[in-house]
């Protein structure tokens, strides 16, 4: 066989090889974190009592705006599901960026929330909670995409 054949064929098989690896790695990467459905739904009502800052700092919301009962499902500092999130300003963040547009953050959550308006239609939204400053507050809100 021609020696430029045999590299030709050589560089053609290391191709396959790379090429085919990064596939693999970019199908384990994404197929990894928890489901999403392996969350439950809690309902906030006024008896409820929080487990941590942002579910008692969205219960206190709740409470000033008169929308109890609200039902959250909670994901806590997950950076996988925090790489599902899709906002108003952030679509599939991670963690460093955050860091770099909230300068003082030291903390981050990412909570489903579903409650009803006035009009008895349910709203589903996903926020971003961080914590600036020492306080929680709204960051972004958006969906987790599937």
């Amino acid at each position: 066989m021609n020696k430029t054949v045999k590299y030709l064929i050589y560089f053609l098989l290391f191709d396959i090889v790379v090429i085919g690896g990064y596939f693999v790695y970019k199908a384990l990467k994404s197929g990894s974190g928890r489901d999403l459905s392996a969350t439950d739904w809690v309902t906030v009502d006024a008896a409820y009592a929080p487990k941590d800052a942002v579910e008692e700092f969205i219960k206190n919301d709740a409470q000033v705006r008169d929308a109890l009962p609200v039902t959250i499902k909670n994901y806590g500092h997950d950076p996988n599901i925090l790489a599902k999130f899709k906002g108003k300003q952030f679509a599939k963040p991670n963690p460093n960026v955050l860091s770099m547009f909230f300068k003082g953050l030291d903390d981050w959550m990412i909570v489903d929330i579903k409650y009803k308006t006035e009009t008895e239609r349910e709203v589903q939204r996903t926020m971003l909670y961080i914590f600036e400053a020492k306080q929680w507050k709204v960051g972004d809100t958006g969906t987790l995409l599937k």
